[in-house]
């Protein structure tokens, strides 16, 4: 099993790993396991050992370019890669290849990372499961009859199986944290603007969020290092200087104090789940955190508030699928009807789902009944948080989701439902902080259990020092057959 992407960075920088026979470890590990998860929808071996060539050359010379030269990785489907074909799970965008490389892409890139291949994902990121995927769903290594969560499914289950030591993926509403829970590894949300969002196919521009996923905090660290700080290409990425997060991440939690809030505590939540996240609550504690009950009274509010402004946001930027300038094209007799015939023959029954809602919310006569009294509540999240963090609080602490992996089906006929999967995510993206969920135990049947920290702006080095304190105290298990 390919080991947590900071064991793999040191053993590169000592000469006991070498890039090319790292990479070949993962295509074997791909192709021997990746048929029962298919976490994969495609492979870019030809440029990925080109890249793990140049790799060893630097080593061998002592001249890497970072920390991650010669790191296998792989990306979500919703990353632009100049040359590689880029779905974003949907048949409406099969067959299309980008121009470009997204700017997440270009600074792995750039940092001598090798870019394995592109990850299964919930279509155009709209779910929590991973099923919505027009290519077949992923499935969880921890169990394969359940979902790996989603919508960066592929990219937690290639993580936790140990196909690659790391991945990026996006978080709209919970996309990177409640599959990190839920498959057993670290993922981190990080501020809104923190990384830039060019190339990256649009979900909600509001919410959408590009982060890493790995085995260990010192792999996520290691990753957002490479990906984050300003890009002149998106208007939203923040201009403020980006922190030694590795050096960040061995200094003492001691003093620092992790707010409670009642809310995310409440009705819903396993049993089994909330005791995880306490124990894992009780050694930050034991390390000299203070823990502090707090209220954030909105956040009852947060996914009836998510499911106005993202399905409004993604009635917008999809409008683009035409079937005019790329992807697919449905064969019709005129053009309105090849508009119609594209979209219903290209998009899955939840991005039509979430196109209507987004379309009626916007619609006149209901804009302010609907969007406008969204985005108050969001702004009402956003205080909750704020005048938490004014108190004295450094980070917020919560379960990741109310429940282990669901079985694959289980929610797939009641969206409602599923949405609630992401109860406890949602209110970090409308508020725009960073969130990071780190495995802090397991239920009975040997499922992973997730504790999320959420933080102050741009304060993702104190989330990552509080992470890695969490991370000392988990129990060490691997998936059966992998």
């Amino acid at each position: 099993m390919v080991s947590g992407l900071g064991e793999v960075a040191a053993g590169l920088s000592k000469g006991a790993l070498q890039p090319s026979e790292l990479l070949e470890a993962c295509l074997t590990r791909i192709a021997a396991l990746d048929d029962k998860l298919h976490a994969f929808l495609r492979l870019t071996e030809r440029t990925a050992r080109a890249a793990a060539k140049a790799a060893d050359l630097r080593r061998a010379a002592r001249q890497p370019l970072s920390a991650i030269d010669g790191v296998p990785i792989a990306l979500k489907d919703n990353f632009c890669m100049e040359g590689v074909e880029t779905t974003c799970g949907s048949r409406i965008l099969q067959g299309y290849v980008p121009p470009y490389d997204a700017t997440a892409v270009a600074r792995l890139e750039a940092a001598g990372a090798v870019i394995v291949g592109k990850l299964n994902m919930d279509e155009f990121a709209m779910g929590s499961s991973t099923e919505n995927s027009a290519f077949g769903p992923t499935r969880n290594p921890w169990d394969l009859s359940r979902t790996p969560g989603g919508s960066s499914g592929g990219s937690a289950a290639a993580v936790a199986a140990g196909l690659v030591p790391g991945a990026l993926g996006t978080d709209t509403g919970g996309s990177i944290r409640q599959p990190a829970s839920l498959c057993g590894c670290v993922g981190l949300k990080p501020t809104y603007g923190r990384v830039s969002r060019y190339g990256v196919i649009a979900f909600a521009s509001s919410l959408d969020q590009v982060g890493p996923l790995a085995p260990d905090v010192q792999g996520v660290a290691l990753l957002l290092q490479s990906i984050a700080g300003q890009d002149e290409r998106d208007q939203t990425s923040s201009a403020r200087p980006v922190p030694s997060y590795g050096e960040l991440l061995e200094k003492s939690v001691r003093g620092l104090t992790i707010g409670v809030p009642k809310e995310l505590f409440a009705e819903g939540l396993d049993g089994q789940v909330e005791r995880a996240v306490r124990a894992a609550m009780a050694r930050l504690e034991e390390d000299g955190c203070t823990l502090k009950p707090i209220s954030l009274p909105n956040a009852p509010h947060a996914i009836a508030a998510y499911y106005l402004v993202a399905t409004a946001e993604a009635s917008s930027n999809l409008a683009r699928y035409d079937g005019v300038r790329f992807g697919h094209r449905a064969q019709a007799d005129s053009l309105l009807e090849m508009y119609q015939a594209t979209r219903a023959e290209g998009f899955g029954a939840e991005v039509k789902r979430r196109i209507m809602l987004g379309t009626y919310a916007l619609s006149a006569g209901y804009y302010d009944a609907y969007y406008l009294r969204a985005q108050k509540v969001r702004t009402l999240i956003r205080r909750d948080f704020e005048q938490a963090f004014a108190a004295g609080v450094d980070a917020v602490v919560s379960p990741t989701c109310p429940t282990t992996a669901f079985r694959l089906g289980e929610k797939s006929g009641e969206p409602l439902a599923m949405y609630l999967s992401d109860v406890y995510t949602v209110p970090a993206n409308l508020a725009g902080l960073p969130g990071i969920s780190v495995p802090c135990g397991f239920d009975q049947g040997g499922l992973p259990i997730g504790v999320q920290l959420v933080g102050r702006p741009f304060d993702e080095g104190t989330l990552l020092r509080l992470a890695r304190a969490a991370e000392r105290g988990r129990e060490q298990r691997t998936p059966e057959g992998f």
